[in-house]
């Protein structure tokens, strides 16, 4: 009897040939199950589980370089077909997208390097969907099926980096009262996504750059190395080749995390994707709210295409979920925020305390009136949102995902008792 003496995680040229070699060794094997001691079944479970891996990673590598071999260059292909040949290709995408060029080539990058796993990083501005992006690289690659682990690098204190990312053992400082896995334990196997990475203070860089290049990490408190096997994706708003020029981004670590780099194209940029996303996040926050899709007025809908979006996909995601909670069926410019909203709207929102004599021009009178208007519709937004959800502010906070104790903030700022909605609907209930 033959047993294969290769272990899961040994890695060689993977081959038709060479597969359907090693089954056939597996199936001798398995003729002798019945005689074979319990470390030699587990061995052979083992090289099971290995040589699926190897059988999805070669589908995934036959399914790309198929696709290459069988269609014509890109420059033979309009944008529109580039877009379909993406959607036939399999290509998984969790959302809407358009025809941009620029676009377009950046999800190009990202199905070719999905089944690679090299490290990526991932650039653009705030809200052009960075993590979705990531989200993608992931799902299509071999590794869809293992973890997805996203960490804020920005958000995590500098004292506590190290334990975030690498864990700790017991007793390793103060509070640290049992063994912990970092992010990258949790990643194993799987895709770690480094969320602004250059917000990365030095003594950070310089670990996450040995573990790129060793694939070890060494828990906080403790001697003993942890091999790792995980894919790092990352992204940042940022401009870190000008930050490694400035001496605050390692330009070693820039180079070893941009193998592939992807950029996002605002949103400005794209804007044939407007009508597709307007439709995506209708049908998402419908289904949030439990209601019937929103509905735009005409004037609602011009403004909102031609609108720059500063803040990008995210804000036009707000956008909508905010039509979707304030306007019922149908919205008009009065639901949009006072801050974005047409100057003539924002003046009849402010009423008639702005006045005739001329003082209603300047700077000074333009602020006040949006902040009414701001005050106005937040107050709005709250009263509706409480008389839907029977006054339960956790419930409200939830369908506007939000903090519970943020929204009792603003709750505290209008003057508005949560309790008094409860009652009332208890009362209607009694009805």
């Amino acid at each position: 009897m033959k047993i294969l003496d290769q272990e899961p995680g040994g890695s060689s040229t993977i081959s038709y040939a060479g597969l359907l070699e090693k089954i056939e060794i597996l199936r001798s094997a398995l003729r002798w199950a019945s005689r074979l001691d319990r470390p030699d079944i587990e061995k052979l479970l083992r090289q099971a589980s290995a040589l699926r891996d190897e059988v999805m990673q070669l589908s995934h590598k036959e399914r790309f370089v198929n696709a290459a071999a069988a269609e014509p260059t890109r420059s033979d292909l309009s944008r529109r077909q580039r877009r379909k040949a993406l959607i036939e290709r399999s290509f998984i995408f969790e959302g809407a997208f358009g025809d941009n060029p620029k676009l377009l080539e950046a999800l190009e990058i990202a199905e070719k390097a999905a089944p690679t796993g090299l490290p990526v990083l991932i650039d653009g501005e705030s809200g052009t969907g960075k993590e979705l992006m990531a989200k993608v690289i992931h799902a299509n690659g071999d590794r869809a099926d293992r973890p997805f682990i996203s960490v804020n690098c920005g958000a995590i204190p500098d004292n506590l980096l190290e334990s975030e990312l690498f864990g700790h053992c017991k007793g390793a400082f103060t509070g640290a009262v049992g063994d912990r896995k970092g992010k990258f334990e949790s990643a194993h196997t799987g895709t770690i996504f480094l969320d602004e990475i250059g917000e990365l203070p030095l003594p950070g860089q310089v670990k996450l750059l040995r573990v790129l290049e060793a694939h070890e990490i060494q828990r906080v408190g403790s001697d003993q190395l942890i091999r790792v096997d995980t894919r790092v994706v990352a992204a940042t708003n940022r401009n870190l080749r000008k930050l490694s020029d400035e001496g605050r981004f390692r330009e070693d670590l820039f180079y070893r995390l941009g193998v592939i780099h992807v950029t996002l194209p605002p949103l400005r940029e794209r804007k044939d994707e407007i009508p597709l996303l307007f439709e995506f996040f209708g049908d998402e926050a419908a289904e949030a709210l439990k209601r019937r899709p929103v509905e735009m007025t005409r004037r609602l809908r011009a403004f909102l295409l031609d609108y720059a979006y500063p803040g990008n996909i995210r804000e036009l995601r707000n956008i909508v979920y905010r039509l979707s909670c304030l306007a019922g069926q149908t919205a008009d410019l009065e639901h949009l925020p006072a801050d974005i909203r047409p100057a003539s709207q924002a003046r009849a929102a402010a009423g008639p305390e702005s006045g005739g004599d001329g003082q209603s021009l300047s700077a000074d009178a333009l602020s006040e009136a949006k902040r009414i208007a701001s005050d106005l519709a937040e107050r709005e937004f709250l009263e509706r949102g409480l008389q839907e959800v029977g006054g339960i502010v956790i419930e409200l906070a939830k369908r506007c995902n939000m903090n519970r104790s943020h929204v009792q903030v603003l709750l505290k700022k209008h003057g508005i008792q949560s309790k008094e909605f409860r009652a009332a609907a208890r009362a209607d209930k009694a009805i």
